[in-house]
């Protein structure tokens, strides 16, 4: 059984920070991660509200986060998924499909998955015009018909992206007002082959092998319409990666969240959590670094307990 100091659940913005400020506060971390590093960062077509960056792409911000960490003297695990987390004693047990770890500290950043609509087509068309990111799967779909559902900030920046690729771009949502920044909204009105469709929600995905149209229902008017496309995409917000967690004793709220302090303590010592995985209510690569940095720092003041804790 391998020991660290310090282990991190996830590779995206906030583990990513947290593996930066372990390391540089003298801690053996090690980050385990079930996919590539990056998180939902990775998918952002375009990020502009992170300081520093006036205009970079998901992409690229976290590959030059990972690069950052990795420079620092971080071990980075890819495609290495917890499967059994044991909390309870001092030393915290980590299981994985590959190997057990322990450690002093543990930090669960594991941030969050893509959530389902849950309408007929939308899991059998999965990869046959049915999509959750734009930059993946956007390309495939230059100069042709797609439809965005969604209402948030990660819906209107998809549908900005496709809007350069796309021949049209409708985006459905199901309230008369969209709760993306401001600055999205005006980008996307300025857009001449987008078009927004107020009150619509998405009921079915239809086509034969691949995707030709879905159905519509317009909560105000109460009528239904088909609406011939050639791709979906799928927007509609995150939930948290939060079971392994949950499952280890780990309190969350109602919706799965993680709950934490100022401090991003959870209810067990030495266990803590950062990021989209967390209840707290801004969900930004900005607050996901911070998150990630003060869980670092309380995560050494329990291992090494300082003079001035």
């Amino acid at each position: 059984m391998e020991s660290w100091d310090l282990i991190i659940v996830g590779a995206g913005a906030a583990g990513l920070a947290a593996g930066v400020y372990g390391v540089r506060s003298g801690l053996r971390t090690l980050i385990l991660e079930e996919k590539m590093v990056g998180g939902t960062t990775a998918d952002a077509p375009l990020i502009e509200n992170y300081l520093g960056f006036a205009r970079i792409s998901g992409t690229e911000l976290a590959e030059k986060m990972a690069a950052h960490c990795r420079s620092t003297g971080v071990i980075i695990h890819e495609f290495e998924s917890v499967v059994n987390l044991d909390l309870k004693s001092d030393k915290k047990i980590v299981k994985t499909n590959r190997a057990v770890y322990e450690a002093k500290a543990i930090i669960i950043a594991s941030g969050s998955h893509y959530r389902e609509i849950g309408v007929l087509g939308e899991k059998e068309f999965r990869g046959r015009g049915v999509s959750r990111c734009g930059i993946c799967d956007g390309p495939l779909f230059k100069g042709r018909r797609v439809l965005v559902v969604g209402g948030g900030n990660s819906a209107a920046t998809t549908a900005l992206y496709l809007a350069d690729m796309a021949s049209e771009v409708k985006i459905a949502h199901r309230r008369n007002s969209f709760r993306a920044e401001e600055a999205l909204v005006k980008a996307l009105t300025a857009k001449r082959n987008v078009q927004i469709l107020w009150n619509m929600e998405l009921k079915e995905i239809k086509g034969e092998k691949l995707v030709d149209r879905v159905v519509l229902f317009n909560n105000k008017t109460r009528e239904t319409e088909e609406l011939p496309v050639d791709g979906v995409f799928v927007i509609v917000g995150e939930a948290p990666n939060s079971y392994s967690a949950k499952e280890a004793d780990v309190e969350v709220d109602e919706d799965g969240y993680i709950k934490i302090d100022l401090f991003q303590r959870t209810n067990i010592p030495g266990v803590y959590a950062a990021g989209d995985v967390t209840n707290h209510p801004v969900k930004q690569v900005g607050t996901a670094v911070g998150q990630g940095i003060t869980a670092a720092l309380e995560a050494y003041g329990f291992i090494k307990k300082p003079y001035y804790k």
